[in-house]
């Protein structure tokens, strides 16, 4: 559905998306994941055909999007990063005007119209202009315009920034329930994006892919895959019941949330052990719980510190 071959785009001497490779397969999510200014909008601007690339190629459907561009747009949903509109607009009039613009026409396009008005709830901001919305309401008018046209292809870039959590749990349900019949990009600094919405992930950092995997792949390259956490009234029993484990290779204590965490050894495993020592010793659990493995540490570890100013938001 989508395919980049050595993809490259240059400001100068500044190479934002270096020499970028990849495939998306029909009906995968596909998150785009790495720190501000890894290279994630220019590439999927490229994707979109809204920035022609410096060099390689970027084929929708089956289009190569710099020779067959306007087949390949048809093809292709796109929500530029911030959901740009025309703030003096409705909603009803912004959706007119992208319907205009996408071709569609008759029946089908008051059809197309109706149907994403209601998919994305616009009912009540119908007759609003736009720039009296909510974040999140502008967040919905431009997904409504990016399926207007029912495309197979979606791109949604930096979708839930700057969004509350309520605002970001609503965009994030309506992307798992268009994953259903499309092929989505999603491009995102924040960790738990991937982990809510994707199939897949590439970490990009200085215009590089560092990594490709599923999140759970991801998770288990994180010294805490299958490492145990626990909290308890009893501190100090429960760590020398865990030291007991031999293989448990360190223990931390988080002094804000009071839990303990025993990381085991390469491909050990602990939970069991850990609960039969902890039983054996008397030691009263409040919680008990098997870690996958944190995101976050993996992003720091592949990315090598160029988190940056990402680093409060890029929580798993």
């Amino acid at each position: 559905m989508i395919e980049t071959k050595n993809l490259c785009k240059r400001y100068g001497d500044l190479a934002a998306v270096d020499d970028i490779s990849f495939k998306v397969e029909a009906g995968q999510v596909l998150g785009f994941l790495g720190p501000n200014g890894a290279g994630k909008s220019t590439t999927m601007k490229m994707i979109a055909g809204f920035l022609a690339p410096t060099s390689g190629s970027v084929n929708v459907c089956g289009h190569d999007v710099t020779l067959e561009p306007l087949a390949a747009k048809r093809a292709i949903g796109y929500l530029p990063e911030g959901a740009p509109s025309y703030g003096e607009m409705t909603p009803r009039q912004f959706l007119n005007f992208v319907a205009d613009a996408r071709g569609l026409t008759g029946a089908h396009r008051a059809q197309r119209i109706e149907d994403v008005i209601e998919r994305l709830h616009l009912h009540k901001v119908l007759e609003q202009t736009i720039e009296t919305l909510s974040k999140g309401f502008k967040r919905r008018v431009g997904l409504a315009q990016a399926i207007v046209h029912d495309p197979a292809v979606l791109i949604l870039d930096e979708p839930t920034d700057g969004l509350d959590p309520n605002q970001k749990f609503e965009v994030r349900s309506l992307i798992n329930t268009m994953a259903k019949d499309k092929t989505i990009i999603v491009s995102t600094h924040i960790l738990e994006e991937v982990q809510a919405v994707c199939s897949r992930a590439v970490i990009i950092a200085r215009g590089r892919i560092l990594a490709d995997a599923t999140p759970a792949e991801l998770e288990a390259r994180s010294r805490y895959h299958n490492a145990v956490s626990l909290t308890t009234n009893n501190v100090a029993a429960a760590r020398e019941a865990l030291s007991r484990v031999g293989d448990v290779a360190a223990i931390e204590f988080d002094a804000q949330t009071h839990k303990l965490t025993a990381i085991p050894k390469p491909g050990r495993q602990i939970f069991g052990p850990i609960g039969e020592s902890l039983k054996a010793q008397g030691i009263v659990v409040n919680e008990l719980q098997l870690e996958s493995g944190r995101m976050d540490e993996v992003f720091r570890t592949i990315t090598h510190g160029d988190l940056g100013e990402d680093l409060p938001e890029a929580r798993a």
